[in-house]
């Protein structure tokens, strides 16, 4: 597996038409993308001592947070405005390799911050709501 440049990794959100068309939420420095998932223990007094866990159970979800400078464009805007509203969305990570995952999810946290004599950055947290998919 070759080492894929991190400025490669890119979170991307939808316009809201369907199929939806993907635009690049621009200024990113930071994106991190995490795949959770939740055992469900099926352990017996037959499994011998050894916890036993059920495959294709529990709850899975994936959850990105990216940090970043503002600039104001208008994936930003659609981005604000989600948050906002409590509004769950299209997005889209594509990576280095061409690999790309899909889904659709909400904003749990958007932060603004500045220094004086700085530019304004800011920092997301999404959350998945349903399958997310890689293509």
């Amino acid at each position: 597996m070759a080492i894929e440049n991190g400025s490669a990794f890119l979170l991307k959100i939808g316009n809201g038409a369907a199929p939806p068309v993907f635009t690049t939420v621009a200024g990113l420095r930071t994106t991190q993308l995490s795949v959770n998932g939740e055992a469900v223990n099926v352990t017996t007094k037959d499994s011998g001592g050894w916890r036993a866990l059920l495959s294709g159970a529990g709850v899975r979800s994936v959850s990105v947070s990216a940090a970043g400078i503002f600039t104001g464009s208008a994936a930003e805007t659609r981005l604000r405005g989600h948050a906002l509203a409590g509004a769950i969305d299209d997005y889209e990570l594509s990576f280095e390799s061409g690999e790309r995952m899909r889904g659709r999810f909400l904003v749990t946290r958007l932060d603004y911050a500045g220094d004086y004599n700085g530019e304004r950055q800011y920092t997301l947290n999404l959350e998945s709501s349903g399958a997310v998919v890689s293509l």
